[in-house]
């Protein structure tokens, strides 16, 4: 890619990982190297499978062991993912710089950052190192200002109505 852009998916509706994995579909059938790290996501979902079936060089890595919310882990689990996500930052650095990679998705970032797992710095840090070629994507609720002017591109994904509300949990090729 000649010139790649920073992109934020953010908002309280649903759709921002859908988001990030479309844009990553789109790239890897095009032939581009797609890297994903999911910062809080554990548990097992269909669009890991969707992936390792249809485009084998779209790598998708986790820094979560648990399928537990991050407000429902204990404080041993926290650390445990702050220093998953800290041993992962050495390679997210490596793929941010075009080694190997075209389009780099961090998904969580914001719940990452907002959660103590990754500091504002670490981003920035990211985005001031990222390589012209590297299209990055971060995904998240709550936007740290600072983060906002920096971005190219912003959606805001918003809830207008959601079954969740009626008692309806995420079901199986839908949300997981």
């Amino acid at each position: 890619m000649e010139k790649g852009y920073i992109q934020i998916y953010t908002g309280d509706g649903k759709g921002k990982t859908t988001a990030a994995l479309g844009l990553g579909l789109r790239a890897a059938g095009r032939g581009l190297k797609v890297v994903m790290y999911q910062f809080l996501k554990g548990s097992f979902s269909g669009e890991l499978q969707a992936v390792k079936r249809l485009y084998p060089d779209f790598k998708i890595y986790r820094t979560a062991e648990s399928e537990q919310f991050f407000w429902q882990l204990n404080e041993k689990e926290k650390e445990d993912l702050r220093r998953n996500i800290q041993r992962a930052m050495p390679e997210i650095e490596q793929y941010v710089a075009g080694q190997d990679c075209d389009l780099l998705i961090l998904d969580e970032a914001m719940s990452a950052i907002n959660h103590g797992m990754l500091t504002l710095a670490e981003v920035f840090h990211l985005i001031e190192t990222k390589a012209e070629s590297v299209e990055l994507v971060l995904t998240g609720r709550d936007v740290p200002a600072e983060l906002l002017h920096r971005a190219d591109l912003i959606t805001e994904m918003k809830q207008v109505k959601h079954y969740y509300e009626e008692g309806v949990t995420a079901r199986k090729g839908i949300e997981k």
